[in-house]
């Protein structure tokens, strides 16, 4: 007679809400003036990432904003989104520091939180929604992104935010030190239990100069190049 053995379960599926986290802190030392608010199609840059991640079902939403008047006319570019704001007041210590900011300003019961760049307009609610969905089904410490043509996470994508980390990682991120790049080292450490989704490569642009700014009127445009 053959025992009935419980069948081998996975990671618990994670339940609780997950925040969308717009870091906006930046300097803007390329671009020569604020980009969080360069316009684009007619718009500050930093609301189409604002839009995106309000789209995909974030719940809270949390925007890290500079202090001072540039602060204050991100919260007037993110009217009506349903976000809420945290200063940065040191931005010049690096994105990091915009990290630890959010995570201590995030509230308890979380089940994770999905950390998106101000500066990359390209990036869609249906990626982030996809990021949610494989976080949901996988329960996966570690939801990274890469941009790539490939068939798949190949060598030649780029990893690149956003990045989504479980809610037990995020302690984790308070200790993260002071650097131009977020919690690399952390991200690194959980590498092998990461989930990883590809997206076409084109969605990676990053506007930290003038000819970026250009390159994304184009991009919204449909145009070539």
């Amino acid at each position: 007679m053959t025992a009935n053995l419980p069948a081998a379960q996975g990671p618990a599926a994670p339940t609780g809400p997950i925040a969308g986290v717009l870091l906006a802190a930046g300097l803007s030392t390329r671009m020569g003036r604020p980009k969080q608010l360069a316009l684009l199609a007619g718009r500050p840059l930093c609301r189409y990432a604002a839009v995106a991640l309000a789209g995909a079902g974030h719940d809270p939403l949390l925007a890290v904003i500079p202090p001072g008047e540039v602060g204050a006319q991100i919260r007037q570019a993110l009217d009506g989104l349903g976000f809420a704001f945290v200063v940065n007041p040191e931005p010049a210590r690096g994105l990091a520091s915009s990290f630890r900011v959010a995570v201590a300003a995030l509230p308890a019961g979380l089940a994770g939180a999905n950390f998106a760049l101000a500066d990359m307009p390209l990036v869609t609610a249906e990626l982030h929604r996809a990021l949610l969905q494989t976080f949901r089904e996988s329960g996966a410490p570690v939801v990274l992104a890469t941009y790539g043509d490939g068939p798949g996470p190949g060598p030649d994508a780029v990893r690149a935010p956003p990045h989504l980390l479980r809610a037990d990682l995020l302690d984790g991120v308070r200790a993260v030190p002071d650097a131009d790049h977020g919690p690399r080292e952390l991200i690194q450490a959980w590498r092998h239990q990461a989930q990883v989704r590809q997206f076409p490569a084109a969605l990676l642009l990053d506007v930290d100069t003038p000819e970026a700014l250009t390159q994304a009127e184009r991009a919204l445009a449909g145009a070539p190049g």
